[in-house]
């Protein structure tokens, strides 16, 4: 009878264990950013010295701090603000550039981020670029978590769906539709110690947290992970601004910065 009784009792806690929900799992990983300096042909016909102050000049935008709180299904992304070291200042043109405070939710496929250009408040709600990851077998040790490495080729829009480049002034969408897409080659690695499918900036979908990623010229490297802090971490999407799809919102920058070279062009003429 007693034996009947602790069979009874056995797969009355197995069953309170596989039903029970799993304690919160949250974290933040703190990342820093490094983008080499193009020039392009001026670089030619500058001095090294040159190069140097304008690489001083330029460093709020070559280098940057992030923050990464998450849990299991959610992750919000955000830029540390830094002082211009030359000015004292914050780079006020390079901010409506800049990616804005970035939510993504893996589990509903949702991308929620905020941008500000010229004043103007956007809240940008899209899909999550689908990333067709290749597993590979090298590995390297990150700090003290093993990484395993894994690459793709993204399309270079989405990857900076959010910046502005002059050179998109002097392209028509209409008459581009059958062009070649431009791809991003990118090399991640990412640890299994931490089985969350989050990473930095627009990176997510590996079994793991993605703890160094390199895409075109900039690099991004995790320095710190912090598990379940005792300080109670928030993650919400931002709620604030214009609701708009990623493709509008670049067609209204886009409309935007040539509204202002035309009016330029007429003040000089």
């Amino acid at each position: 009878m007693k034996s009947i009784f602790f069979k009874i009792a056995a797969v009355g806690l197995i069953w309170l264990f596989l039903h029970s929900p799993a304690p919160e799992f949250n974290g933040q990983a703190f990342y820093y950013s490094k983008q080499k300096m193009e020039l392009g042909d001026w670089g030619a016909r500058m001095s090294e010295a040159q190069k140097k102050q304008v690489a001083a000049r330029l460093k709020n935008r070559l280098e940057k701090n992030y923050i990464l709180n998450f849990n299991k299904e959610e992750s919000l992304f955000k830029e540390k603000e830094k002082i211009d070291a030359i000015s004292g200042a914050t780079d006020s043109w390079g901010a409506n550039f800049t990616r804005g405070e970035q939510y993504k939710n893996v589990k509903e496929n949702l991308l929620v981020q905020s941008q500000e250009f010229y004043g103007k408040k956007f809240l940008v709600k899209d899909k999550l670029q689908k990333i067709d990851w290749q597993m590979g077998s090298e590995t390297k040790q990150i700090g003290q978590y093993m990484c395993f490495k894994a690459s793709a080729s993204i399309p270079t829009q989405e990857l900076t769906w959010y910046d502005f480049d002059w050179d998109d002034l002097n392209t028509d969408d209409d008459d581009n539709t059958d062009a070649a897409v431009a791809m991003t080659q990118v090399e991640a690695w990412y640890t299994l110690d931490i089985p969350v499918g989050h990473g930095p900036g627009e990176f997510y979908g590996l079994p793991g947290l993605i703890l160094e990623v390199s895409a075109g010229n900039t690099i991004m490297l995790c320095s710190k992970i912090v598990l379940n802090p005792k300080e109670e971490i928030t993650i919400e999407a931002p709620d604030s601004g214009k609701e708009i799809t990623k493709n509008d919102y670049m067609s209204t920058v886009r409309r935007k910065m040539l509204e202002m070279r035309n009016n330029r062009g007429r003040r000089r003429g």
